[in-house]
């Protein structure tokens, strides 16, 4: 990231007393050392099946960043392991070191990536107990996305019932590239457990290994890879305006998490352009296709774009047309992990600034139910 004209360090200098935490980061990832820490949450049936078959996590292998596990190169654990493994690690080096008050965990685990159905729900329920034994409960800071498996989301949406009994968990985690957009009639259980609990579905970058990740094929460099996920993004935001989601769902909030937002009002502009032309196709919608996209959808700020003239940026941001739409990242322990003092450009005024960094997420997230 580069940083803005006027840095505002979040770390206290030594000695000096720290405010009351109030930033909240809205992306964190974290990973099971191997999958013998999954075992305790799996039955005898599935662990003996994982002993026979030889299996190991499946991982979209084209996201590699450069860095071993897409990762800061301080992010490796004391102990060795991968980043993102050790909680008590994380917290010190993101939790502690930046005086955050929550942080969301989004687990990029490939269960949409395994074939077999049944093993794949075993493995999605696996991942959300381990994740509330393993990190929910080692630091009250934590927050939960419940990770469910799009290929079977009748098995989803009980998951999300029974995981949401927690109420550390507060998201719902989709991955952005899917079989089928989001929209469709099929996902609709998904959803609707989703608003059943009260909580959002976050659409996070990257997505299943079947599908590949621009329209065209697959691209050669991860360069291409990591921009030309939007695409995925924009399938996404059209589908669920289009096929009537919100209208569906009153109260559903969809956050886009790690695909950035610039694209956003070139996005609204040509959908409003063409349902003056075709509303025809979609009579249920009651308001403009613009207006769903500003006031039902949220985005994370990593990676955030950055025009050459920093004004361009708070020029974008003033487009989309809502002040509550963005908020803070860090998407820790990436390789671009986004610093609290480096990630918003000083253009940014200080009230926004205030909520991207923390009232936009306390508003969209229930982080203290009960």
């Amino acid at each position: 990231m580069t940083p803005p004209t006027k840095p505002k360090s979040a770390r206290p200098k030594p000695g000096q007393p720290r405010e009351p935490a109030t930033l909240i980061d809205c992306d964190v990832h974290n990973y099971p050392v191997n999958t013998a820490a999954l075992a305790p949450y799996l039955s005898k049936r599935w662990n003996e099946f994982i002993r026979q078959c030889g299996f190991v996590a499946p991982q979209d292998t084209s996201y590699k960043g450069g860095y071993p596990f897409n990762a800061r190169r301080d992010a490796t654990t004391p102990d060795g392991h991968r980043p993102g493994a050790d909680p008590a690690f994380a917290a010190h080096q993101l939790l502690d070191t930046w005086n955050i008050r929550y942080a969301i965990i989004n687990t990029l685990y490939g269960v949409p990536f395994i074939n077999n159905l049944g093993f794949a729900n075993a493995m999605m329920r696996a991942i959300n107990d381990w994740n509330a034994a393993t990190w929910l409960d080692a630091d009250p800071r934590w927050r939960g996305s419940i990770l469910v498996n799009e290929n079977d989301p009748e098995e989803s949406a009980a998951e999300i019932r029974r995981a949401a009994k927690d109420p550390r968990y507060v998201q719902v985690l989709l991955f952005a590239r899917s079989f089928a957009p989001y929209g469709q009639k099929q996902f609709l259980p998904i959803f609707k457990a989703a608003c059943d609990v009260g909580l959002p579905v976050g659409i996070h970058f990257g997505g299943g290994l079947r599908m590949p990740v621009t329209a065209c094929g697959w691209p050669t460099y991860y360069i291409e890879h990591h921009t030309g996920m939007t695409q995925a993004f924009e399938a996404q935001v059209i589908s669920l305006v289009c096929e009537g989601t919100f209208e569906r769902f009153p109260d559903l909030r969809v956050v886009l998490i790690e695909g950035g937002f610039a694209w956003l009002p070139p996005l609204m502009w040509r959908l409003d352009k063409n349902y003056m032309g075709l509303r025809h196709e979609v009579p249920w919608l009651k308001q403009l296709p613009s207006e769903y996209i500003r006031h039902r959808f949220r985005a994370t700020t990593q990676p955030i774009e950055e025009p050459p003239d920093p004004k361009h940026l708070l020029s974008i941001i003033e487009m989309i047309g809502n002040d509550d739409f963005l908020m803070f990242a860090t998407d820790y322990p990436h390789w671009d992990f986004d610093a609290p003092d480096r990630a918003i450009p000083s253009v940014i005024p200080d009230a926004l600034r205030r909520r991207i960094f923390s009232t936009n997420a306390a508003s969209c997230y229930a982080f203290d139910r009960s």
